[in-house]
């Protein structure tokens, strides 16, 4: 079976998005392992509590980036799993080479804004911020930028006269949870593949 791995840094809900859709029987594949770069993080929980194996591993001393021997670390228990998809579900560091020359166009993310508007962090107060009239969310490959790779699935959000940061972001999460498994679905029936900047999906 097709097996992917999550990183996560926080709560988890993407993680248990996805892992309601495997229990449904929509999404077809299996999560290896679950990595995370807090020892706090509810998302290692999440993935107990379903029988997942469930690691935290020591990030180093960056605040927004794996030090590089640690990363050695991720990507081998990534191996180590058989994973052939590496999922980013809130995980809040930026990926190196060391993940890219192991999984090069094999790592995806969710963000929560329509990129390329509104890269990095707490994308939904940017939006907010500006003024725009709708903003949502984003599955897209991850490259060596911040937030700039290949798009796969958007998930349109208005944003409403009487929102605030948190009522937004929560409507956006309910987006993220609904394209995130479609996107791994659509990844692993070999339904996706990139063409220069563009995402072709299969719909057959």
């Amino acid at each position: 079976m097709f097996t992917i791995g999550v990183l996560a840094s926080g709560k988890g809900s993407n993680l248990q998005a996805i892992i309601n859709q495997i229990e449904s029987g929509f999404l077809k594949v299996k999560i290896g392992v679950v990595l995370s770069d807090n020892p706090q993080s509810y998302a290692l929980e999440i993935a107990r509590s379903h029988g997942i194996s469930a690691i935290f591993i020591e990030p180093g001393k960056y605040k927004t980036f794996l030090q590089p021997e640690q990363e050695v670390k991720y990507v081998k228990c990534l191996e180590e799993h058989n994973v052939e998809l590496v999922c980013l579900a809130g995980f809040m560091r930026v990926i190196k080479k060391n993940f890219f020359n192991s999984y090069s166009g094999r790592i995806i993310n969710i963000h929560p804004s329509l990129l390329p508007s509104f890269r990095g962090l707490e994308a939904w107060k940017q939006a907010l911020q500006y003024g725009v009239k709708f903003t949502g969310c984003t599955v897209h490959f991850v490259d060596e930028g911040i937030d700039t790779g290949p798009i796969i699935l958007q998930a349109v959000v208005p944003v409403l006269d009487n929102d605030t940061p948190e009522t937004l972001h929560q409507r956006i999460q309910e987006k993220e949870h609904i394209i995130y498994p479609i996107a791994i679905k659509l990844i692993a029936e070999g339904k996706v593949k990139i063409e220069g900047r563009r995402v072709i999906i299969d719909e057959d």
